[in-house]
Parts: C-alpha cells; structure tokens; sequence
C-alpha cells in the first residue's frame, strides 16, 4: 500500500457558498479541515450583479436570501464548536470575485461546493464557476460534489443536508 503523505497544513480557508444544496457539504468539510489545524474558516457569498445595475450600487446588504446563506453556514459552524467569519460580496462575475477575495485574504485552500444536475440530453453540468477557480486559484481547492439523486425525488436536498451532518 503507497504510503499516504501527512496533510499540508493550512492556515485560513475560504469557503465559497452559492445557497445551493451543496453548501451544508462545504461548511462541513471546511470544519473537519481547521479543526485540527485551528486554522482560519471564512464563508464567502457573492451576489451576482447584473449590468442593469452599476457595481457601486448596494443590492446585498439587503438582500435577505443572501444574508441567510451566510448565517445557516455560521450557525452549522459553531454548532460544530468553530468560528466562522463571513463576508458577502457582489460582483459581476462570481467565479472572479471568489478567486480575487481567496487571494486578498491569503488563503491556503477554497473549498466550494458542486450540485448534482444534468443538461437537457443528460450530460453532467459543472457550470462555470468550479472550472475557474480550479483554473485560476493561487492556492489549493477542494470540490465537494452532493451525492447523486435517486429516484426518490426528496432524497437529493435531505440526503445532502444529512450526509453533511445537517438535520433537515
């Protein structure tokens, strides 16, 4: 058996969170990393501005969608006995305002979340946004994919608040 190399320690971790059915999978990894490591865990939530809208103008602060985002991940983390520090952006580009708010604050690892869904035709959709952070982060990144949906139509959304430790 290949000897397993000891883990890279990490100092502060970012932790990309879209609202979507994989964020309880992200809050929950992101606390098994820093636990040991008491390192830094931060939740970073950006609203997607569109161009009917110039940049300057507050459409997050509120936004009350985007504030319960940030505070279902803040409550699971310190239901879990860690701090979380949360900041909500607005950006015209999500992936972009994630990869440039990782690298201002130094992190060592992002870690961001995948929902299972499939285009017209059944093919697997990954969307934009996990490909240019993996393309373009300074710095190590973990996708945390949900588990994939059975037949059972409710099994998507609670086996993935579940299976990340959440109760539904």
């Amino acid at each position: 058996m290949p000897e397993v190399p000891p883990a890279v320690p990490v100092k502060r971790v970012v932790l990309g969170l879209n609202g979507g059915p994989a964020d309880p999978l992200v809050v929950r990894l992101g606390c098994q990393l820093v636990r040991e490591q008491h390192a830094e865990l931060l939740a970073v939530h950006i609203v997607e501005v569109d161009w009917s809208h110039d940049l300057a103008e507050d459409i997050s602060s509120g936004n009350e969608v985007a504030s319960a985002v940030l505070d279902r991940a803040e409550g699971e983390a310190e239901r879990l006995g860690l701090r979380l520090q949360t900041s909500l952006l607005q950006a015209r580009d999500v992936s972009a305002a994630l990869v440039d708010e990782a690298t201002e604050l130094g992190a060592d690892l992002i870690v961001v979340g995948l929902p299972y869904r499939k285009r017209f035709g059944g093919e697997f959709a990954i969307g934009r946004t996990v490909p240019y952070v993996l393309q373009n982060a300074p710095c190590k990144v973990i996708v945390a994919r949900e588990p994939m949906p059975t037949a059972d139509s409710g099994y998507r959304r609670t086996a993935a608040l579940e299976g990340a430790g959440f109760s539904s």
